[in-house]
């Protein structure tokens, strides 16, 4: 029994748990506009909560667990991950193929149990999450392909209630897509000289430090014009815009604590885009309750 608890704690080091408060605040964003433009309240019902935080966590475990196999041979050539459980070898390799096996399968399963749509979807969805793992080694678009990962989350939530993907919904996700893109695009620059000397398609890699600032503040920049034409879409009052508003600061927070000290990027990357997704799910749930 120890030995399973102790497994299990290594995978949740491995999988970081803890970061799933990236994508779960996008989802419920996304499911409670659906159900009040449905049902007229915010509230989908216990099973949709139920399947929806079932699916997402699932959906995440399998990312990062695919992720950190797939990538055992750079992570160990790499310091700043050298000591992750899946290079020291407290996670052996059978245990998490059989971990990402166990995800994929309730993940394919929650989705059944949601409607047919889910279903089918969740297909491509797990191909594309698994994806991202590969592109780095091959394109500097991989940021994009993360995002993409995470941005398909507010697509699922529509789909869980509605069986249906909306307008609103898209633009949503690819504010999300470019917010992950453009965070990533920072976190990358603790690898940057790593990535040049092993070959990977990074972006700062490629261009530098100067040109992924640069890239980043695009993408943070598309991502707050995308979530106001999903206000604009999804026909949200001023308490919505004020949420957008406050994330583009949050964002801009974000970019000047990185250019200023490298060593505080995971403050930038955990801290504060953690506090986005939260406050971004709070205003636009009082939006709903008050004017949906």
């Amino acid at each position: 029994m120890q030995k399973f608890i102790k497994i299990l704690k290594d995978i949740n080091e491995l999988i970081m748990f803890k970061h799933s408060i990236f994508s779960l605040p996008f989802i419920f964003v996304s499911m409670i506009v659906s159900s009040a433009e449905i049902n007229q309240t915010v509230w989908f019902g216990w099973k949709l909560l139920f399947f929806g935080l079932i699916a997402a966590i699932s959906a995440r475990n399998f990312a990062m667990a695919f992720n950190r196999f797939v990538d055992r041979d750079i992570d160990k050539l790499n310091p700043r991950t050298a000591s992750r459980p899946s290079v020291d070898g407290r996670v052996e390799e059978k245990n998490l193929l059989i971990f990402i096996a166990i995800n994929a399968f309730i993940f394919i399963v929650t989705a059944y149990f949601i409607n047919n749509l889910a279903f089918w979807l969740s297909f491509p969805i797990l191909l594309i999450l698994g994806g991202y793992s590969m592109f780095k080694r091959f394109s500097s678009y991989a940021h994009l392909v993360l995002g993409l990962s995470l941005g398909l989350a507010p697509i699922a939530g529509v789909v869980a209630v509605s069986e249906s993907i909306t307008l609103w919904s898209i633009l949503l996700s690819l504010g999300v897509v470019f917010w992950v893109a453009g965070f990533d695009l920072l976190y990358s620059l603790q690898d940057m000289e790593f990535d040049k000397s092993k070959g990977l398609f990074s972006i700062p890699s490629l261009y530098g430090k100067d040109a992924t600032f640069f890239i980043s503040k695009l993408f943070h920049f598309l991502a707050v014009l995308f979530w106001l034409l999903f206000c604009m879409a999804a026909n949200l009052e001023y308490v919505a815009y004020l949420g957008i508003f406050l994330s583009g600061l949050i964002l801009i927070q974000e970019q000047r604590i990185v250019s200023k000290d490298f060593s505080k990027i995971d403050r930038a990357f955990f801290t504060l885009n953690g506090y986005l997704g939260i406050m971004l799910f709070i205003v636009i749930l009082i939006d709903r309750v008050v004017y949906g």
